[in-house]
């Protein structure tokens, strides 16, 4: 009788443990309400004919388009591919919002203006690029790994002037550095710097991203 007991409390037990994980669980709201997962960098690819995937959202790395209720609207676009130009990268697209993009042009270049130490087509520069409070920088020297001193980025005084749909030409190899503001909302402030790694003209660019 006492073993018939003891199997039943186990069974019991076995039964009522997923029973409680998911009461535990709390219900997923919708989309709207969900909260946003924050990401900082990430590879993504932009296709210029797809409606949702040819904007990119530097808040989560997704897609910048969605269809909601059998409607097509924005739902955060930091970055588009436009065929436009040949084939353009374009930034400061939503309502308010004002940016600039600057090329900084490949590897190899960064490196020859920049006088630091890097492989044929290496990706120091890019890792480089950091902000320091409102200063981007870039690498100086590594050559003593306990003592790595930066200099500032000269390019980035082309960032100052702002404005609606900045864009510049697609060049593979390019690293492209973007900031973006809000013309109403002064503390609204972003920065990513951006690679683009895969490119077939009229179709799709993939771009290493990252936010500074």
């Amino acid at each position: 009788m006492k073993k018939l007991l003891v199997c039943f409390v186990l069974l019991l037990a076995g039964l009522g443990g997923p029973q409680l994980l998911h009461a535990q669980t709390p219900a997923m709201p919708d989309d709207k309400q969900a909260p946003q997962v924050r990401k900082r960098s990430g590879i993504f690819t932009l296709y210029a004919l797809d409606p949702l995937a040819r904007n990119l959202c530097f808040t989560d790395g997704k897609e910048g388009m969605a269809f909601v209720n059998s409607k097509w609207e924005n739902r955060c676009s930091d970055l588009s591919y436009t065929l436009a130009g040949n084939g353009s990268l374009v930034t400061g697209i939503e309502l308010n919002r004002v940016a600039a993009i600057v090329d900084l042009g490949t590897p190899n270049d960064l490196r020859g203006r920049y006088g630091y130490d890097d492989a044929e087509n290496g990706g120091v520069g890019f890792a480089s690029l950091h902000l320091d409070g409102d200063k981007i920088m870039v690498l100086q020297d590594n050559s003593d790994p306990v003592k790595v001193t930066w200099q500032p980025l000269k390019e980035a005084s082309q960032l100052a002037e702002v404005k609606s749909s900045a864009n510049a030409p697609i060049h593979l190899g390019h690293i492209y550095i973007v900031r973006i503001a809000d013309s109403r909302d002064k503390s609204f402030q972003a920065t990513a710097k951006l690679m683009v790694i895969a490119y077939r003209p009229d179709e799709t660019v993939t771009l290493r991203w990252e936010v500074l």
